[in-house]
């Protein structure tokens, strides 16, 4: 440590005096023991003020310190110099602690146009922060993203410091007012879908209602096209709730699949005796195929009317085989027909057994067709017109022909 007695003196009544550039300055009186003790002690109250100076020094040099609190502590430092009753090396003390205050000013100097640097960068994060929130408020239907998107924003106006309060309680007010906003609008808007879903909900169970009506329903062609339409409105209404939604389409698919299966079931049973009529139609085409027209035209025309008989009493067939089995029949009466009308052309109409017959048959598909009105058997009733007119139109060519 230096010896700074060397910069005080004591003289003969014990006063004590520091050596300065502007001359001797009393700094104390001592009494309590000789010239040398004093002057130690004065120098070690100014050996603390050294260490002082040697702190703030090395914490405004590492940057530990605020650079404008190190700046009060040197002031401080400097105005109790004037003052202080030690011994020591005062004019370098002040020099130094005027060399510690220009870089203590400095030091603010940088520290405040970082701050306002600062300061001025978030601002603006604010700033833009505040301009994505009124921009969401405004525009958003993302409902969930962008609420989540605000409290994102919320979080990150959290971590940012550096504004000054009057500007920042502006800029805050602009976020909240933009976040009310938008939790408003998004209230609106899901009051308003609840209510529009509400409405596709009361849709859909009046569709849902037919659909159950439907489902018991034995007017395959009619029901199947309406419960189709059914399934065209259920996709083109609005969706109800997720439950009510699930819900109703499970009780619509219920009804749809009991009336499908119903139907299904009975065309199963259907097709299996329709298969067993076309069996029985292939073998009276088979047979009357195989008549020899040439040889016998009588008995010919005996196993078509036969035939036609059998043919109208074994019913319908599965109607991907119906064609081709009419054009057979047809071949087979034209062959039949043309046999006829050339053993009409040798006998006299008034002969022409031929003729009685086919009136007589004209006669008895008369007779089967009143028998078919009068049991309502819609289906005989129309196998009996279809019968008659094709017996009518045979006896018509004959006539014609003889």
């Amino acid at each position: 440590m230096n010896d700074w007695t060397a910069f005080g003196r004591v003289d003969a009544d014990g006063t004590v005096y520091v050596k300065t550039a502007e001359g001797d300055r009393v700094v104390g009186s001592w009494q309590a023991g000789t010239p040398e003790e004093g002057l130690a002690h004065f120098a070690r109250r100014f050996a603390d003020l050294v260490t002082e100076v040697d702190l703030v020094e090395a914490r405004l040099k590492s940057g530990a310190a605020d650079a404008s609190h190190s700046l009060t502590s040197v002031k401080r430092l400097r105005t109790q110099l004037d003052e202080a009753h030690v011994v020591g090396d005062i004019d370098g003390l002040v020099a130094r602690l005027e060399r510690l205050a220009g870089l203590a000013e400095e030091k603010a100097g940088e520290a405040r146009a970082a701050r306002e640097v600062a300061r001025t960068e978030a601002l603006a994060r604010k700033t833009a922060l505040v301009e994505e929130a009124e921009a969401i408020a405004a525009d958003a239907t993302g409902w969930k993203s962008a609420g989540d998107r605000l409290k994102e924003i919320l979080d990150e106006w959290k971590s940012i410091r550096g504004v000054d309060k009057k500007t920042d309680g502006e800029l805050w007010k602009r976020f909240a007012a933009a976040r009310d906003g938008f939790t408003r609008r998004r209230g609106a808007h899901f009051a308003t879908l609840d209510g529009q879903r509400k409405q596709a909900q009361t849709a859909k169970e009046d569709l849902v209602k037919e659909a159950e009506t439907l489902s018991s329903s034995t007017e395959w062609s009619s029901t199947a096209n309406r419960l189709k339409d059914l399934m065209t409105e259920w996709k083109a209404a609005p969706r109800a709730a997720k439950e009510a939604e699930q819900r109703l389409w499970e009780r619509f698919r219920a009804a749809q699949d009991a009336f499908f299966t119903r139907r299904s079931e009975v065309f199963s049973a259907r097709d299996a005796e329709y298969q067993g009529n076309l069996e029985k139609k292939q073998a009276i085409l088979a047979d009357l195929e195989a008549v020899d027209v040439d040889a016998d035209s009588r008995a010919a025309q005996n196993k078509l009317r036969d035939a036609q008989a059998a043919w109208h009493e074994a019913g319908r067939v599965p109607r991907e085989a119906s064609a081709s089995l009419d054009r057979r029949w047809r071949a087979a009466e034209e062959r039949i027909r043309v046999a006829m009308d050339s053993a009409w052309r040798k006998t006299s109409p008034q002969d022409n057994p031929l003729l009685r017959q086919m009136r007589d048959q004209v006669a008895e598909a008369e007779q089967r067709l009143e028998r078919a009105k009068a049991a309502g058997d819609n289906r005989r009733v129309k196998e009996a017109e279809q019968a008659l007119a094709s017996k009518k139109q045979f006896l018509a060519l004959a006539e014609q022909a003889n």
